[in-house]
């Protein structure tokens, strides 16, 4: 127990000490937090003034930053002035790029206006704008002068295809046309000329740029326009090309009105594949900042020169028609249509639309005017009044003017279908092309038999017949005219051939035929019978057979000396009527002689009466359709 309490005691008093540790611990901390509140109270002060200097410290580091800004942009204007009053000869690219800087420096002055400095900053920029946006305006002037020059027509006729390019002789007449294949024309390479140096094309570019940023579109395009419109005018005319009313062109003879045509399609294809072309690309480069104002400056450019074009393409359009002019008809219409995709596709935009539609009308108008001429041409054909007609019964001029007229349609043949739009005819024999035709050559068939009548000679009326038809179909069957008629036309002109063949050998040997005909020779006082393998002679008359003789001597004679001077031009058809003759008269005069000759042969003279063996008539029948005048 005693050791108990004595633990108990020392516990007591080690807890005393620890409460008076304590308490002793408690009374420093009071004092150190009196202390500290006075340490705080005293650095308060202190920490205020600290603040307010790293915040001044601040605020002059912002404003020292603002004040190197400012000074660099007072720098840069100064450094631009220099180069706005140099202006832009010396260096264009300088100056462009201070025109540049003085616009970012308005910018960032306009955005802080809160700077003292700013308005007057800003009033001194715009004027050196002004007086830039002036000197921009007379070097982009002086530019286009200086690079805006006409092509010459050589370097023009470089860039066409090899198969278009005018020869060396041509050239030195001014470039006259030169044409070409159709098939040469789908593989055609075009390669516009660069109107101005491309080295100098980046510059007017951003000329233009900055001067339509400077809200001077107008000023712009017009100086743009006015220097393009005048190299591109002065281009066509080095070319050939000429300002003629329309009234000067329907006054013009047609030798040199079908020249000028020629030379116009040659010009057309220039025009719009090199010269438009090369003046559209030009316009997208220089401004490629605004499509509309591309569009307006390119219409500035070629509406006057596109109108001359087609002016002379309408005057031709709607002058007198005739059947020589519907050819340079097809060839005004097919480069129109040939350049249609491409006119739609250079001239692209409102401000060209009346130079897209006036293209388009001529092509309609010139479409319209050839189909007419194809129906003047067929009724020309029916009503051609000739008197004058060959003695010989050779080819009318008529049948091979309009043969070779329909020879040279089929080199068309493209051109036409587009023409008539390819639509088939209601009964379905064939294409529109097909039945003009066939019209045309019934017109020449009509007219032909119209002439045919003219001739007092039956014999000669039907070689006139069968040399024209013949001359018809041979032509067709050689050219592609032989497709669209067909067969079936072919064959029966053939047949009209051979039945005008047929008719000639009757009307003109029939008489010559009864001659040699035993019929009326008996006699029952006859004398002289002589029997032969054709029959024999009992009972004819010696008279009557010298009189036969006598009259088919006469009748051959008159109808050798009359039919060699007839002409049969084509040589197969010569030679197959010369025999279907000797093939009715030979062995008629053969038998004749054969059966009645015998009763000559004893007379006096019998020479006189039997003039002619069989193989001498064929030679005499050698010589008809020669065009030659002979004697038995």
């Amino acid at each position: 127990m005693e050791g108990l309490a004595q633990r108990a005691a020392l516990l007591r008093e080690s807890l005393e000490r620890s409460q008076a540790a304590t308490d002793a611990v408690v009374s420093i901390l009071g004092s150190f937090d009196s202390r500290l509140s006075a340490l705080d109270a005293a650095m308060r002060p202190i920490q205020l003034r600290t603040h307010a200097v790293r915040t001044a410290h601040e605020n002059i580091d912002r404003t020292l930053r603002s004040a190197d800004v400012i000074l660099t942009q007072f720098d840069r204007t100064r450094e631009a002035e220099r180069e706005i009053q140099k202006g832009p000869h010396e260096n264009l690219q300088s100056f462009l790029d201070a025109v540049d800087r003085l616009r970012s420096i308005e910018r960032f002055f306009s955005s802080n206006r809160s700077y003292s400095s700013s308005d007057r900053v800003l009033s001194h920029v715009n004027a050196l704008l002004s007086k830039a946006l002036v000197k921009m305006e007379g070097e982009f002037q002086n530019q286009l002068s200086q690079r805006s020059k006409p092509m010459e027509p050589d370097r023009l006729f470089d860039c066409l295809p090899s198969t278009l390019r005018p020869s060396s002789e041509s050239r030195a007449e001014g470039g006259k046309h030169q044409p070409a294949g159709a098939d040469n024309q789908e593989a055609a390479v075009y390669s516009p000329p660069a109107l101005i140096e491309p080295k100098f094309v980046p510059l007017l570019s951003k000329l233009a740029q900055q001067l339509v940023q400077a809200g001077c579109q107008q000023q712009c395009a017009e100086i743009y326009s006015e220097a393009r419109a005048s190299a591109l005018e002065s281009s066509l005319k080095n070319l050939g090309v000429e300002k003629l009313s329309k009234d000067e062109v329907q006054k013009m003879p047609w030798e040199i009105l079908e020249s000028k045509i020629g030379n116009w399609i040659h010009f057309m294809r220039i025009a719009v594949k090199l010269l438009f072309a090369g003046e559209r690309q030009l316009c997208d480069q220089v401004f490629e900042c605004s499509q509309s104002l591309r569009d307006k400056c390119f219409s500035a450019i070629t509406k006057n020169s596109l109108a001359t074009l087609l002016s002379f393409g309408e005057a031709i359009a709607m002058s007198k028609r005739s059947p020589e002019k519907l050819f340079v008809l097809l060839d005004m219409y097919e480069i129109m249509c040939e350049l249609q995709t491409e006119i739609d596709t250079i001239f692209v935009g409102e401000s060209c639309s009346q130079m897209r539609d006036s293209a388009l009308s001529l092509s309609k108008c010139l479409a319209q005017t050839a189909q007419k001429t194809f129906s003047d041409f067929e009724e020309a054909v029916e009503k051609d009044a000739t008197k004058n007609i060959h003695t010989d019964g050779t080819v009318h001029p008529l049948t091979s003017y309009v043969i070779n007229y329909v020879k040279f349609l089929f080199d068309y043949q493209s051109t036409l279908k587009q023409l008539f739009q390819e639509f088939k005819r209601e009964d379905g024999t064939g294409s529109e092309l097909a039945s003009v035709t066939m019209s045309i050559m019934q017109a020449l068939q009509n007219n032909l038999d119209a002439k045919a009548k003219q001739y007092k000679d039956p014999a000669l009326m039907h070689i006139f017949l069968m040399n024209n038809i013949h001359y018809i179909v041979k032509s067709v069957r050689r050219s592609e005219a032989k497709d669209l008629l067909g067969d079936d036309w072919i064959q029966r002109h053939r047949r009209i051939v051979q039945q005008n063949a047929n008719q000639y050998r009757r009307v003109a040997w029939s008489k010559v035929l009864q001659c040699l005909s035993g019929q009326g020779l008996t006699s029952s006082g006859g004398s002289g019978q002589v029997g032969s393998e054709g029959g024999n002679s009992s009972g004819a008359s010696r008279t009557a057979v010298k009189e036969r003789f006598r009259s088919f001597n006469v009748l051959f004679e008159e109808i050798y000396q009359k039919q060699c001077g007839w002409s049969v031009p084509d040589s197969e058809l010569r030679e197959s009527l010369r025999l279907a003759v000797a093939e009715i008269l030979l062995p008629a005069y053969r038998s004749f002689q054969k059966r009645f000759g015998p009763l000559i042969e004893n007379s006096k003279a019998p020479g006189k009466y039997v003039k002619h063996t069989p193989e001498q008539l064929e030679v005499f029948l050698g010589n008809l359709f020669e065009g030659k005048q002979e004697r038995a």
